[in-house]
Parts: C-alpha cells; sequence; structure tokens
C-alpha cells in the first residue's frame, strides 16, 4: 500500500500529464465541490458489464499508460 503522500504526488502527476494544469485544476474543483460516492460511481460505470468486458477496458487502459 502506497503512503498517501506519494499516492497524493504520483496521482497529481497522472493528471497533469494526462489533462494538463488547467484541467488537472477544474477536475479538483469538482471533486471538492461535489458529494461524491467514488464506490457508488464506479458502481455505476461499470453497470450491465461482464467481467471480462471490464477486465478489457481496464488493459486498454495500461496499454494507452504505456
Amino acid at each position: 500500500m502506497l503512503a498517501e503522500s506519494v499516492l497524493r504526488r504520483e496521482g497529481m502527476k497522472i493528471l497533469k500529464e494526462r489533462f494538463g494544469l488547467v484541467e488537472t485544476e477544474r477536475f479538483i474543483a469538482l471533486m471538492n465541490r461535489e458529494s461524491f460516492d467514488y464506490t457508488e460511481w464506479r458502481r455505476d460505470m461499470f453497470e450491465g458489464m461482464s467481467v471480462r468486458e471490464i477486465s478489457r477496458l481496464a488493459m486498454q487502459e495500461l496499454d494507452e499508460i504505456e
């Protein structure tokens, strides 16, 4: 398990690389502004998908990161 400081630093790095500084700031403001239940959001995101479909999406994301 990553230390919170490492998780925070690496998360910000990934967000900035992917979205740029301005969009990263917008994302953080959005998350802070809204009542947000990550577990519910993820459940809704994958509703109706099989484990195989979710796995395929995860592998595509990994390919894009590498």
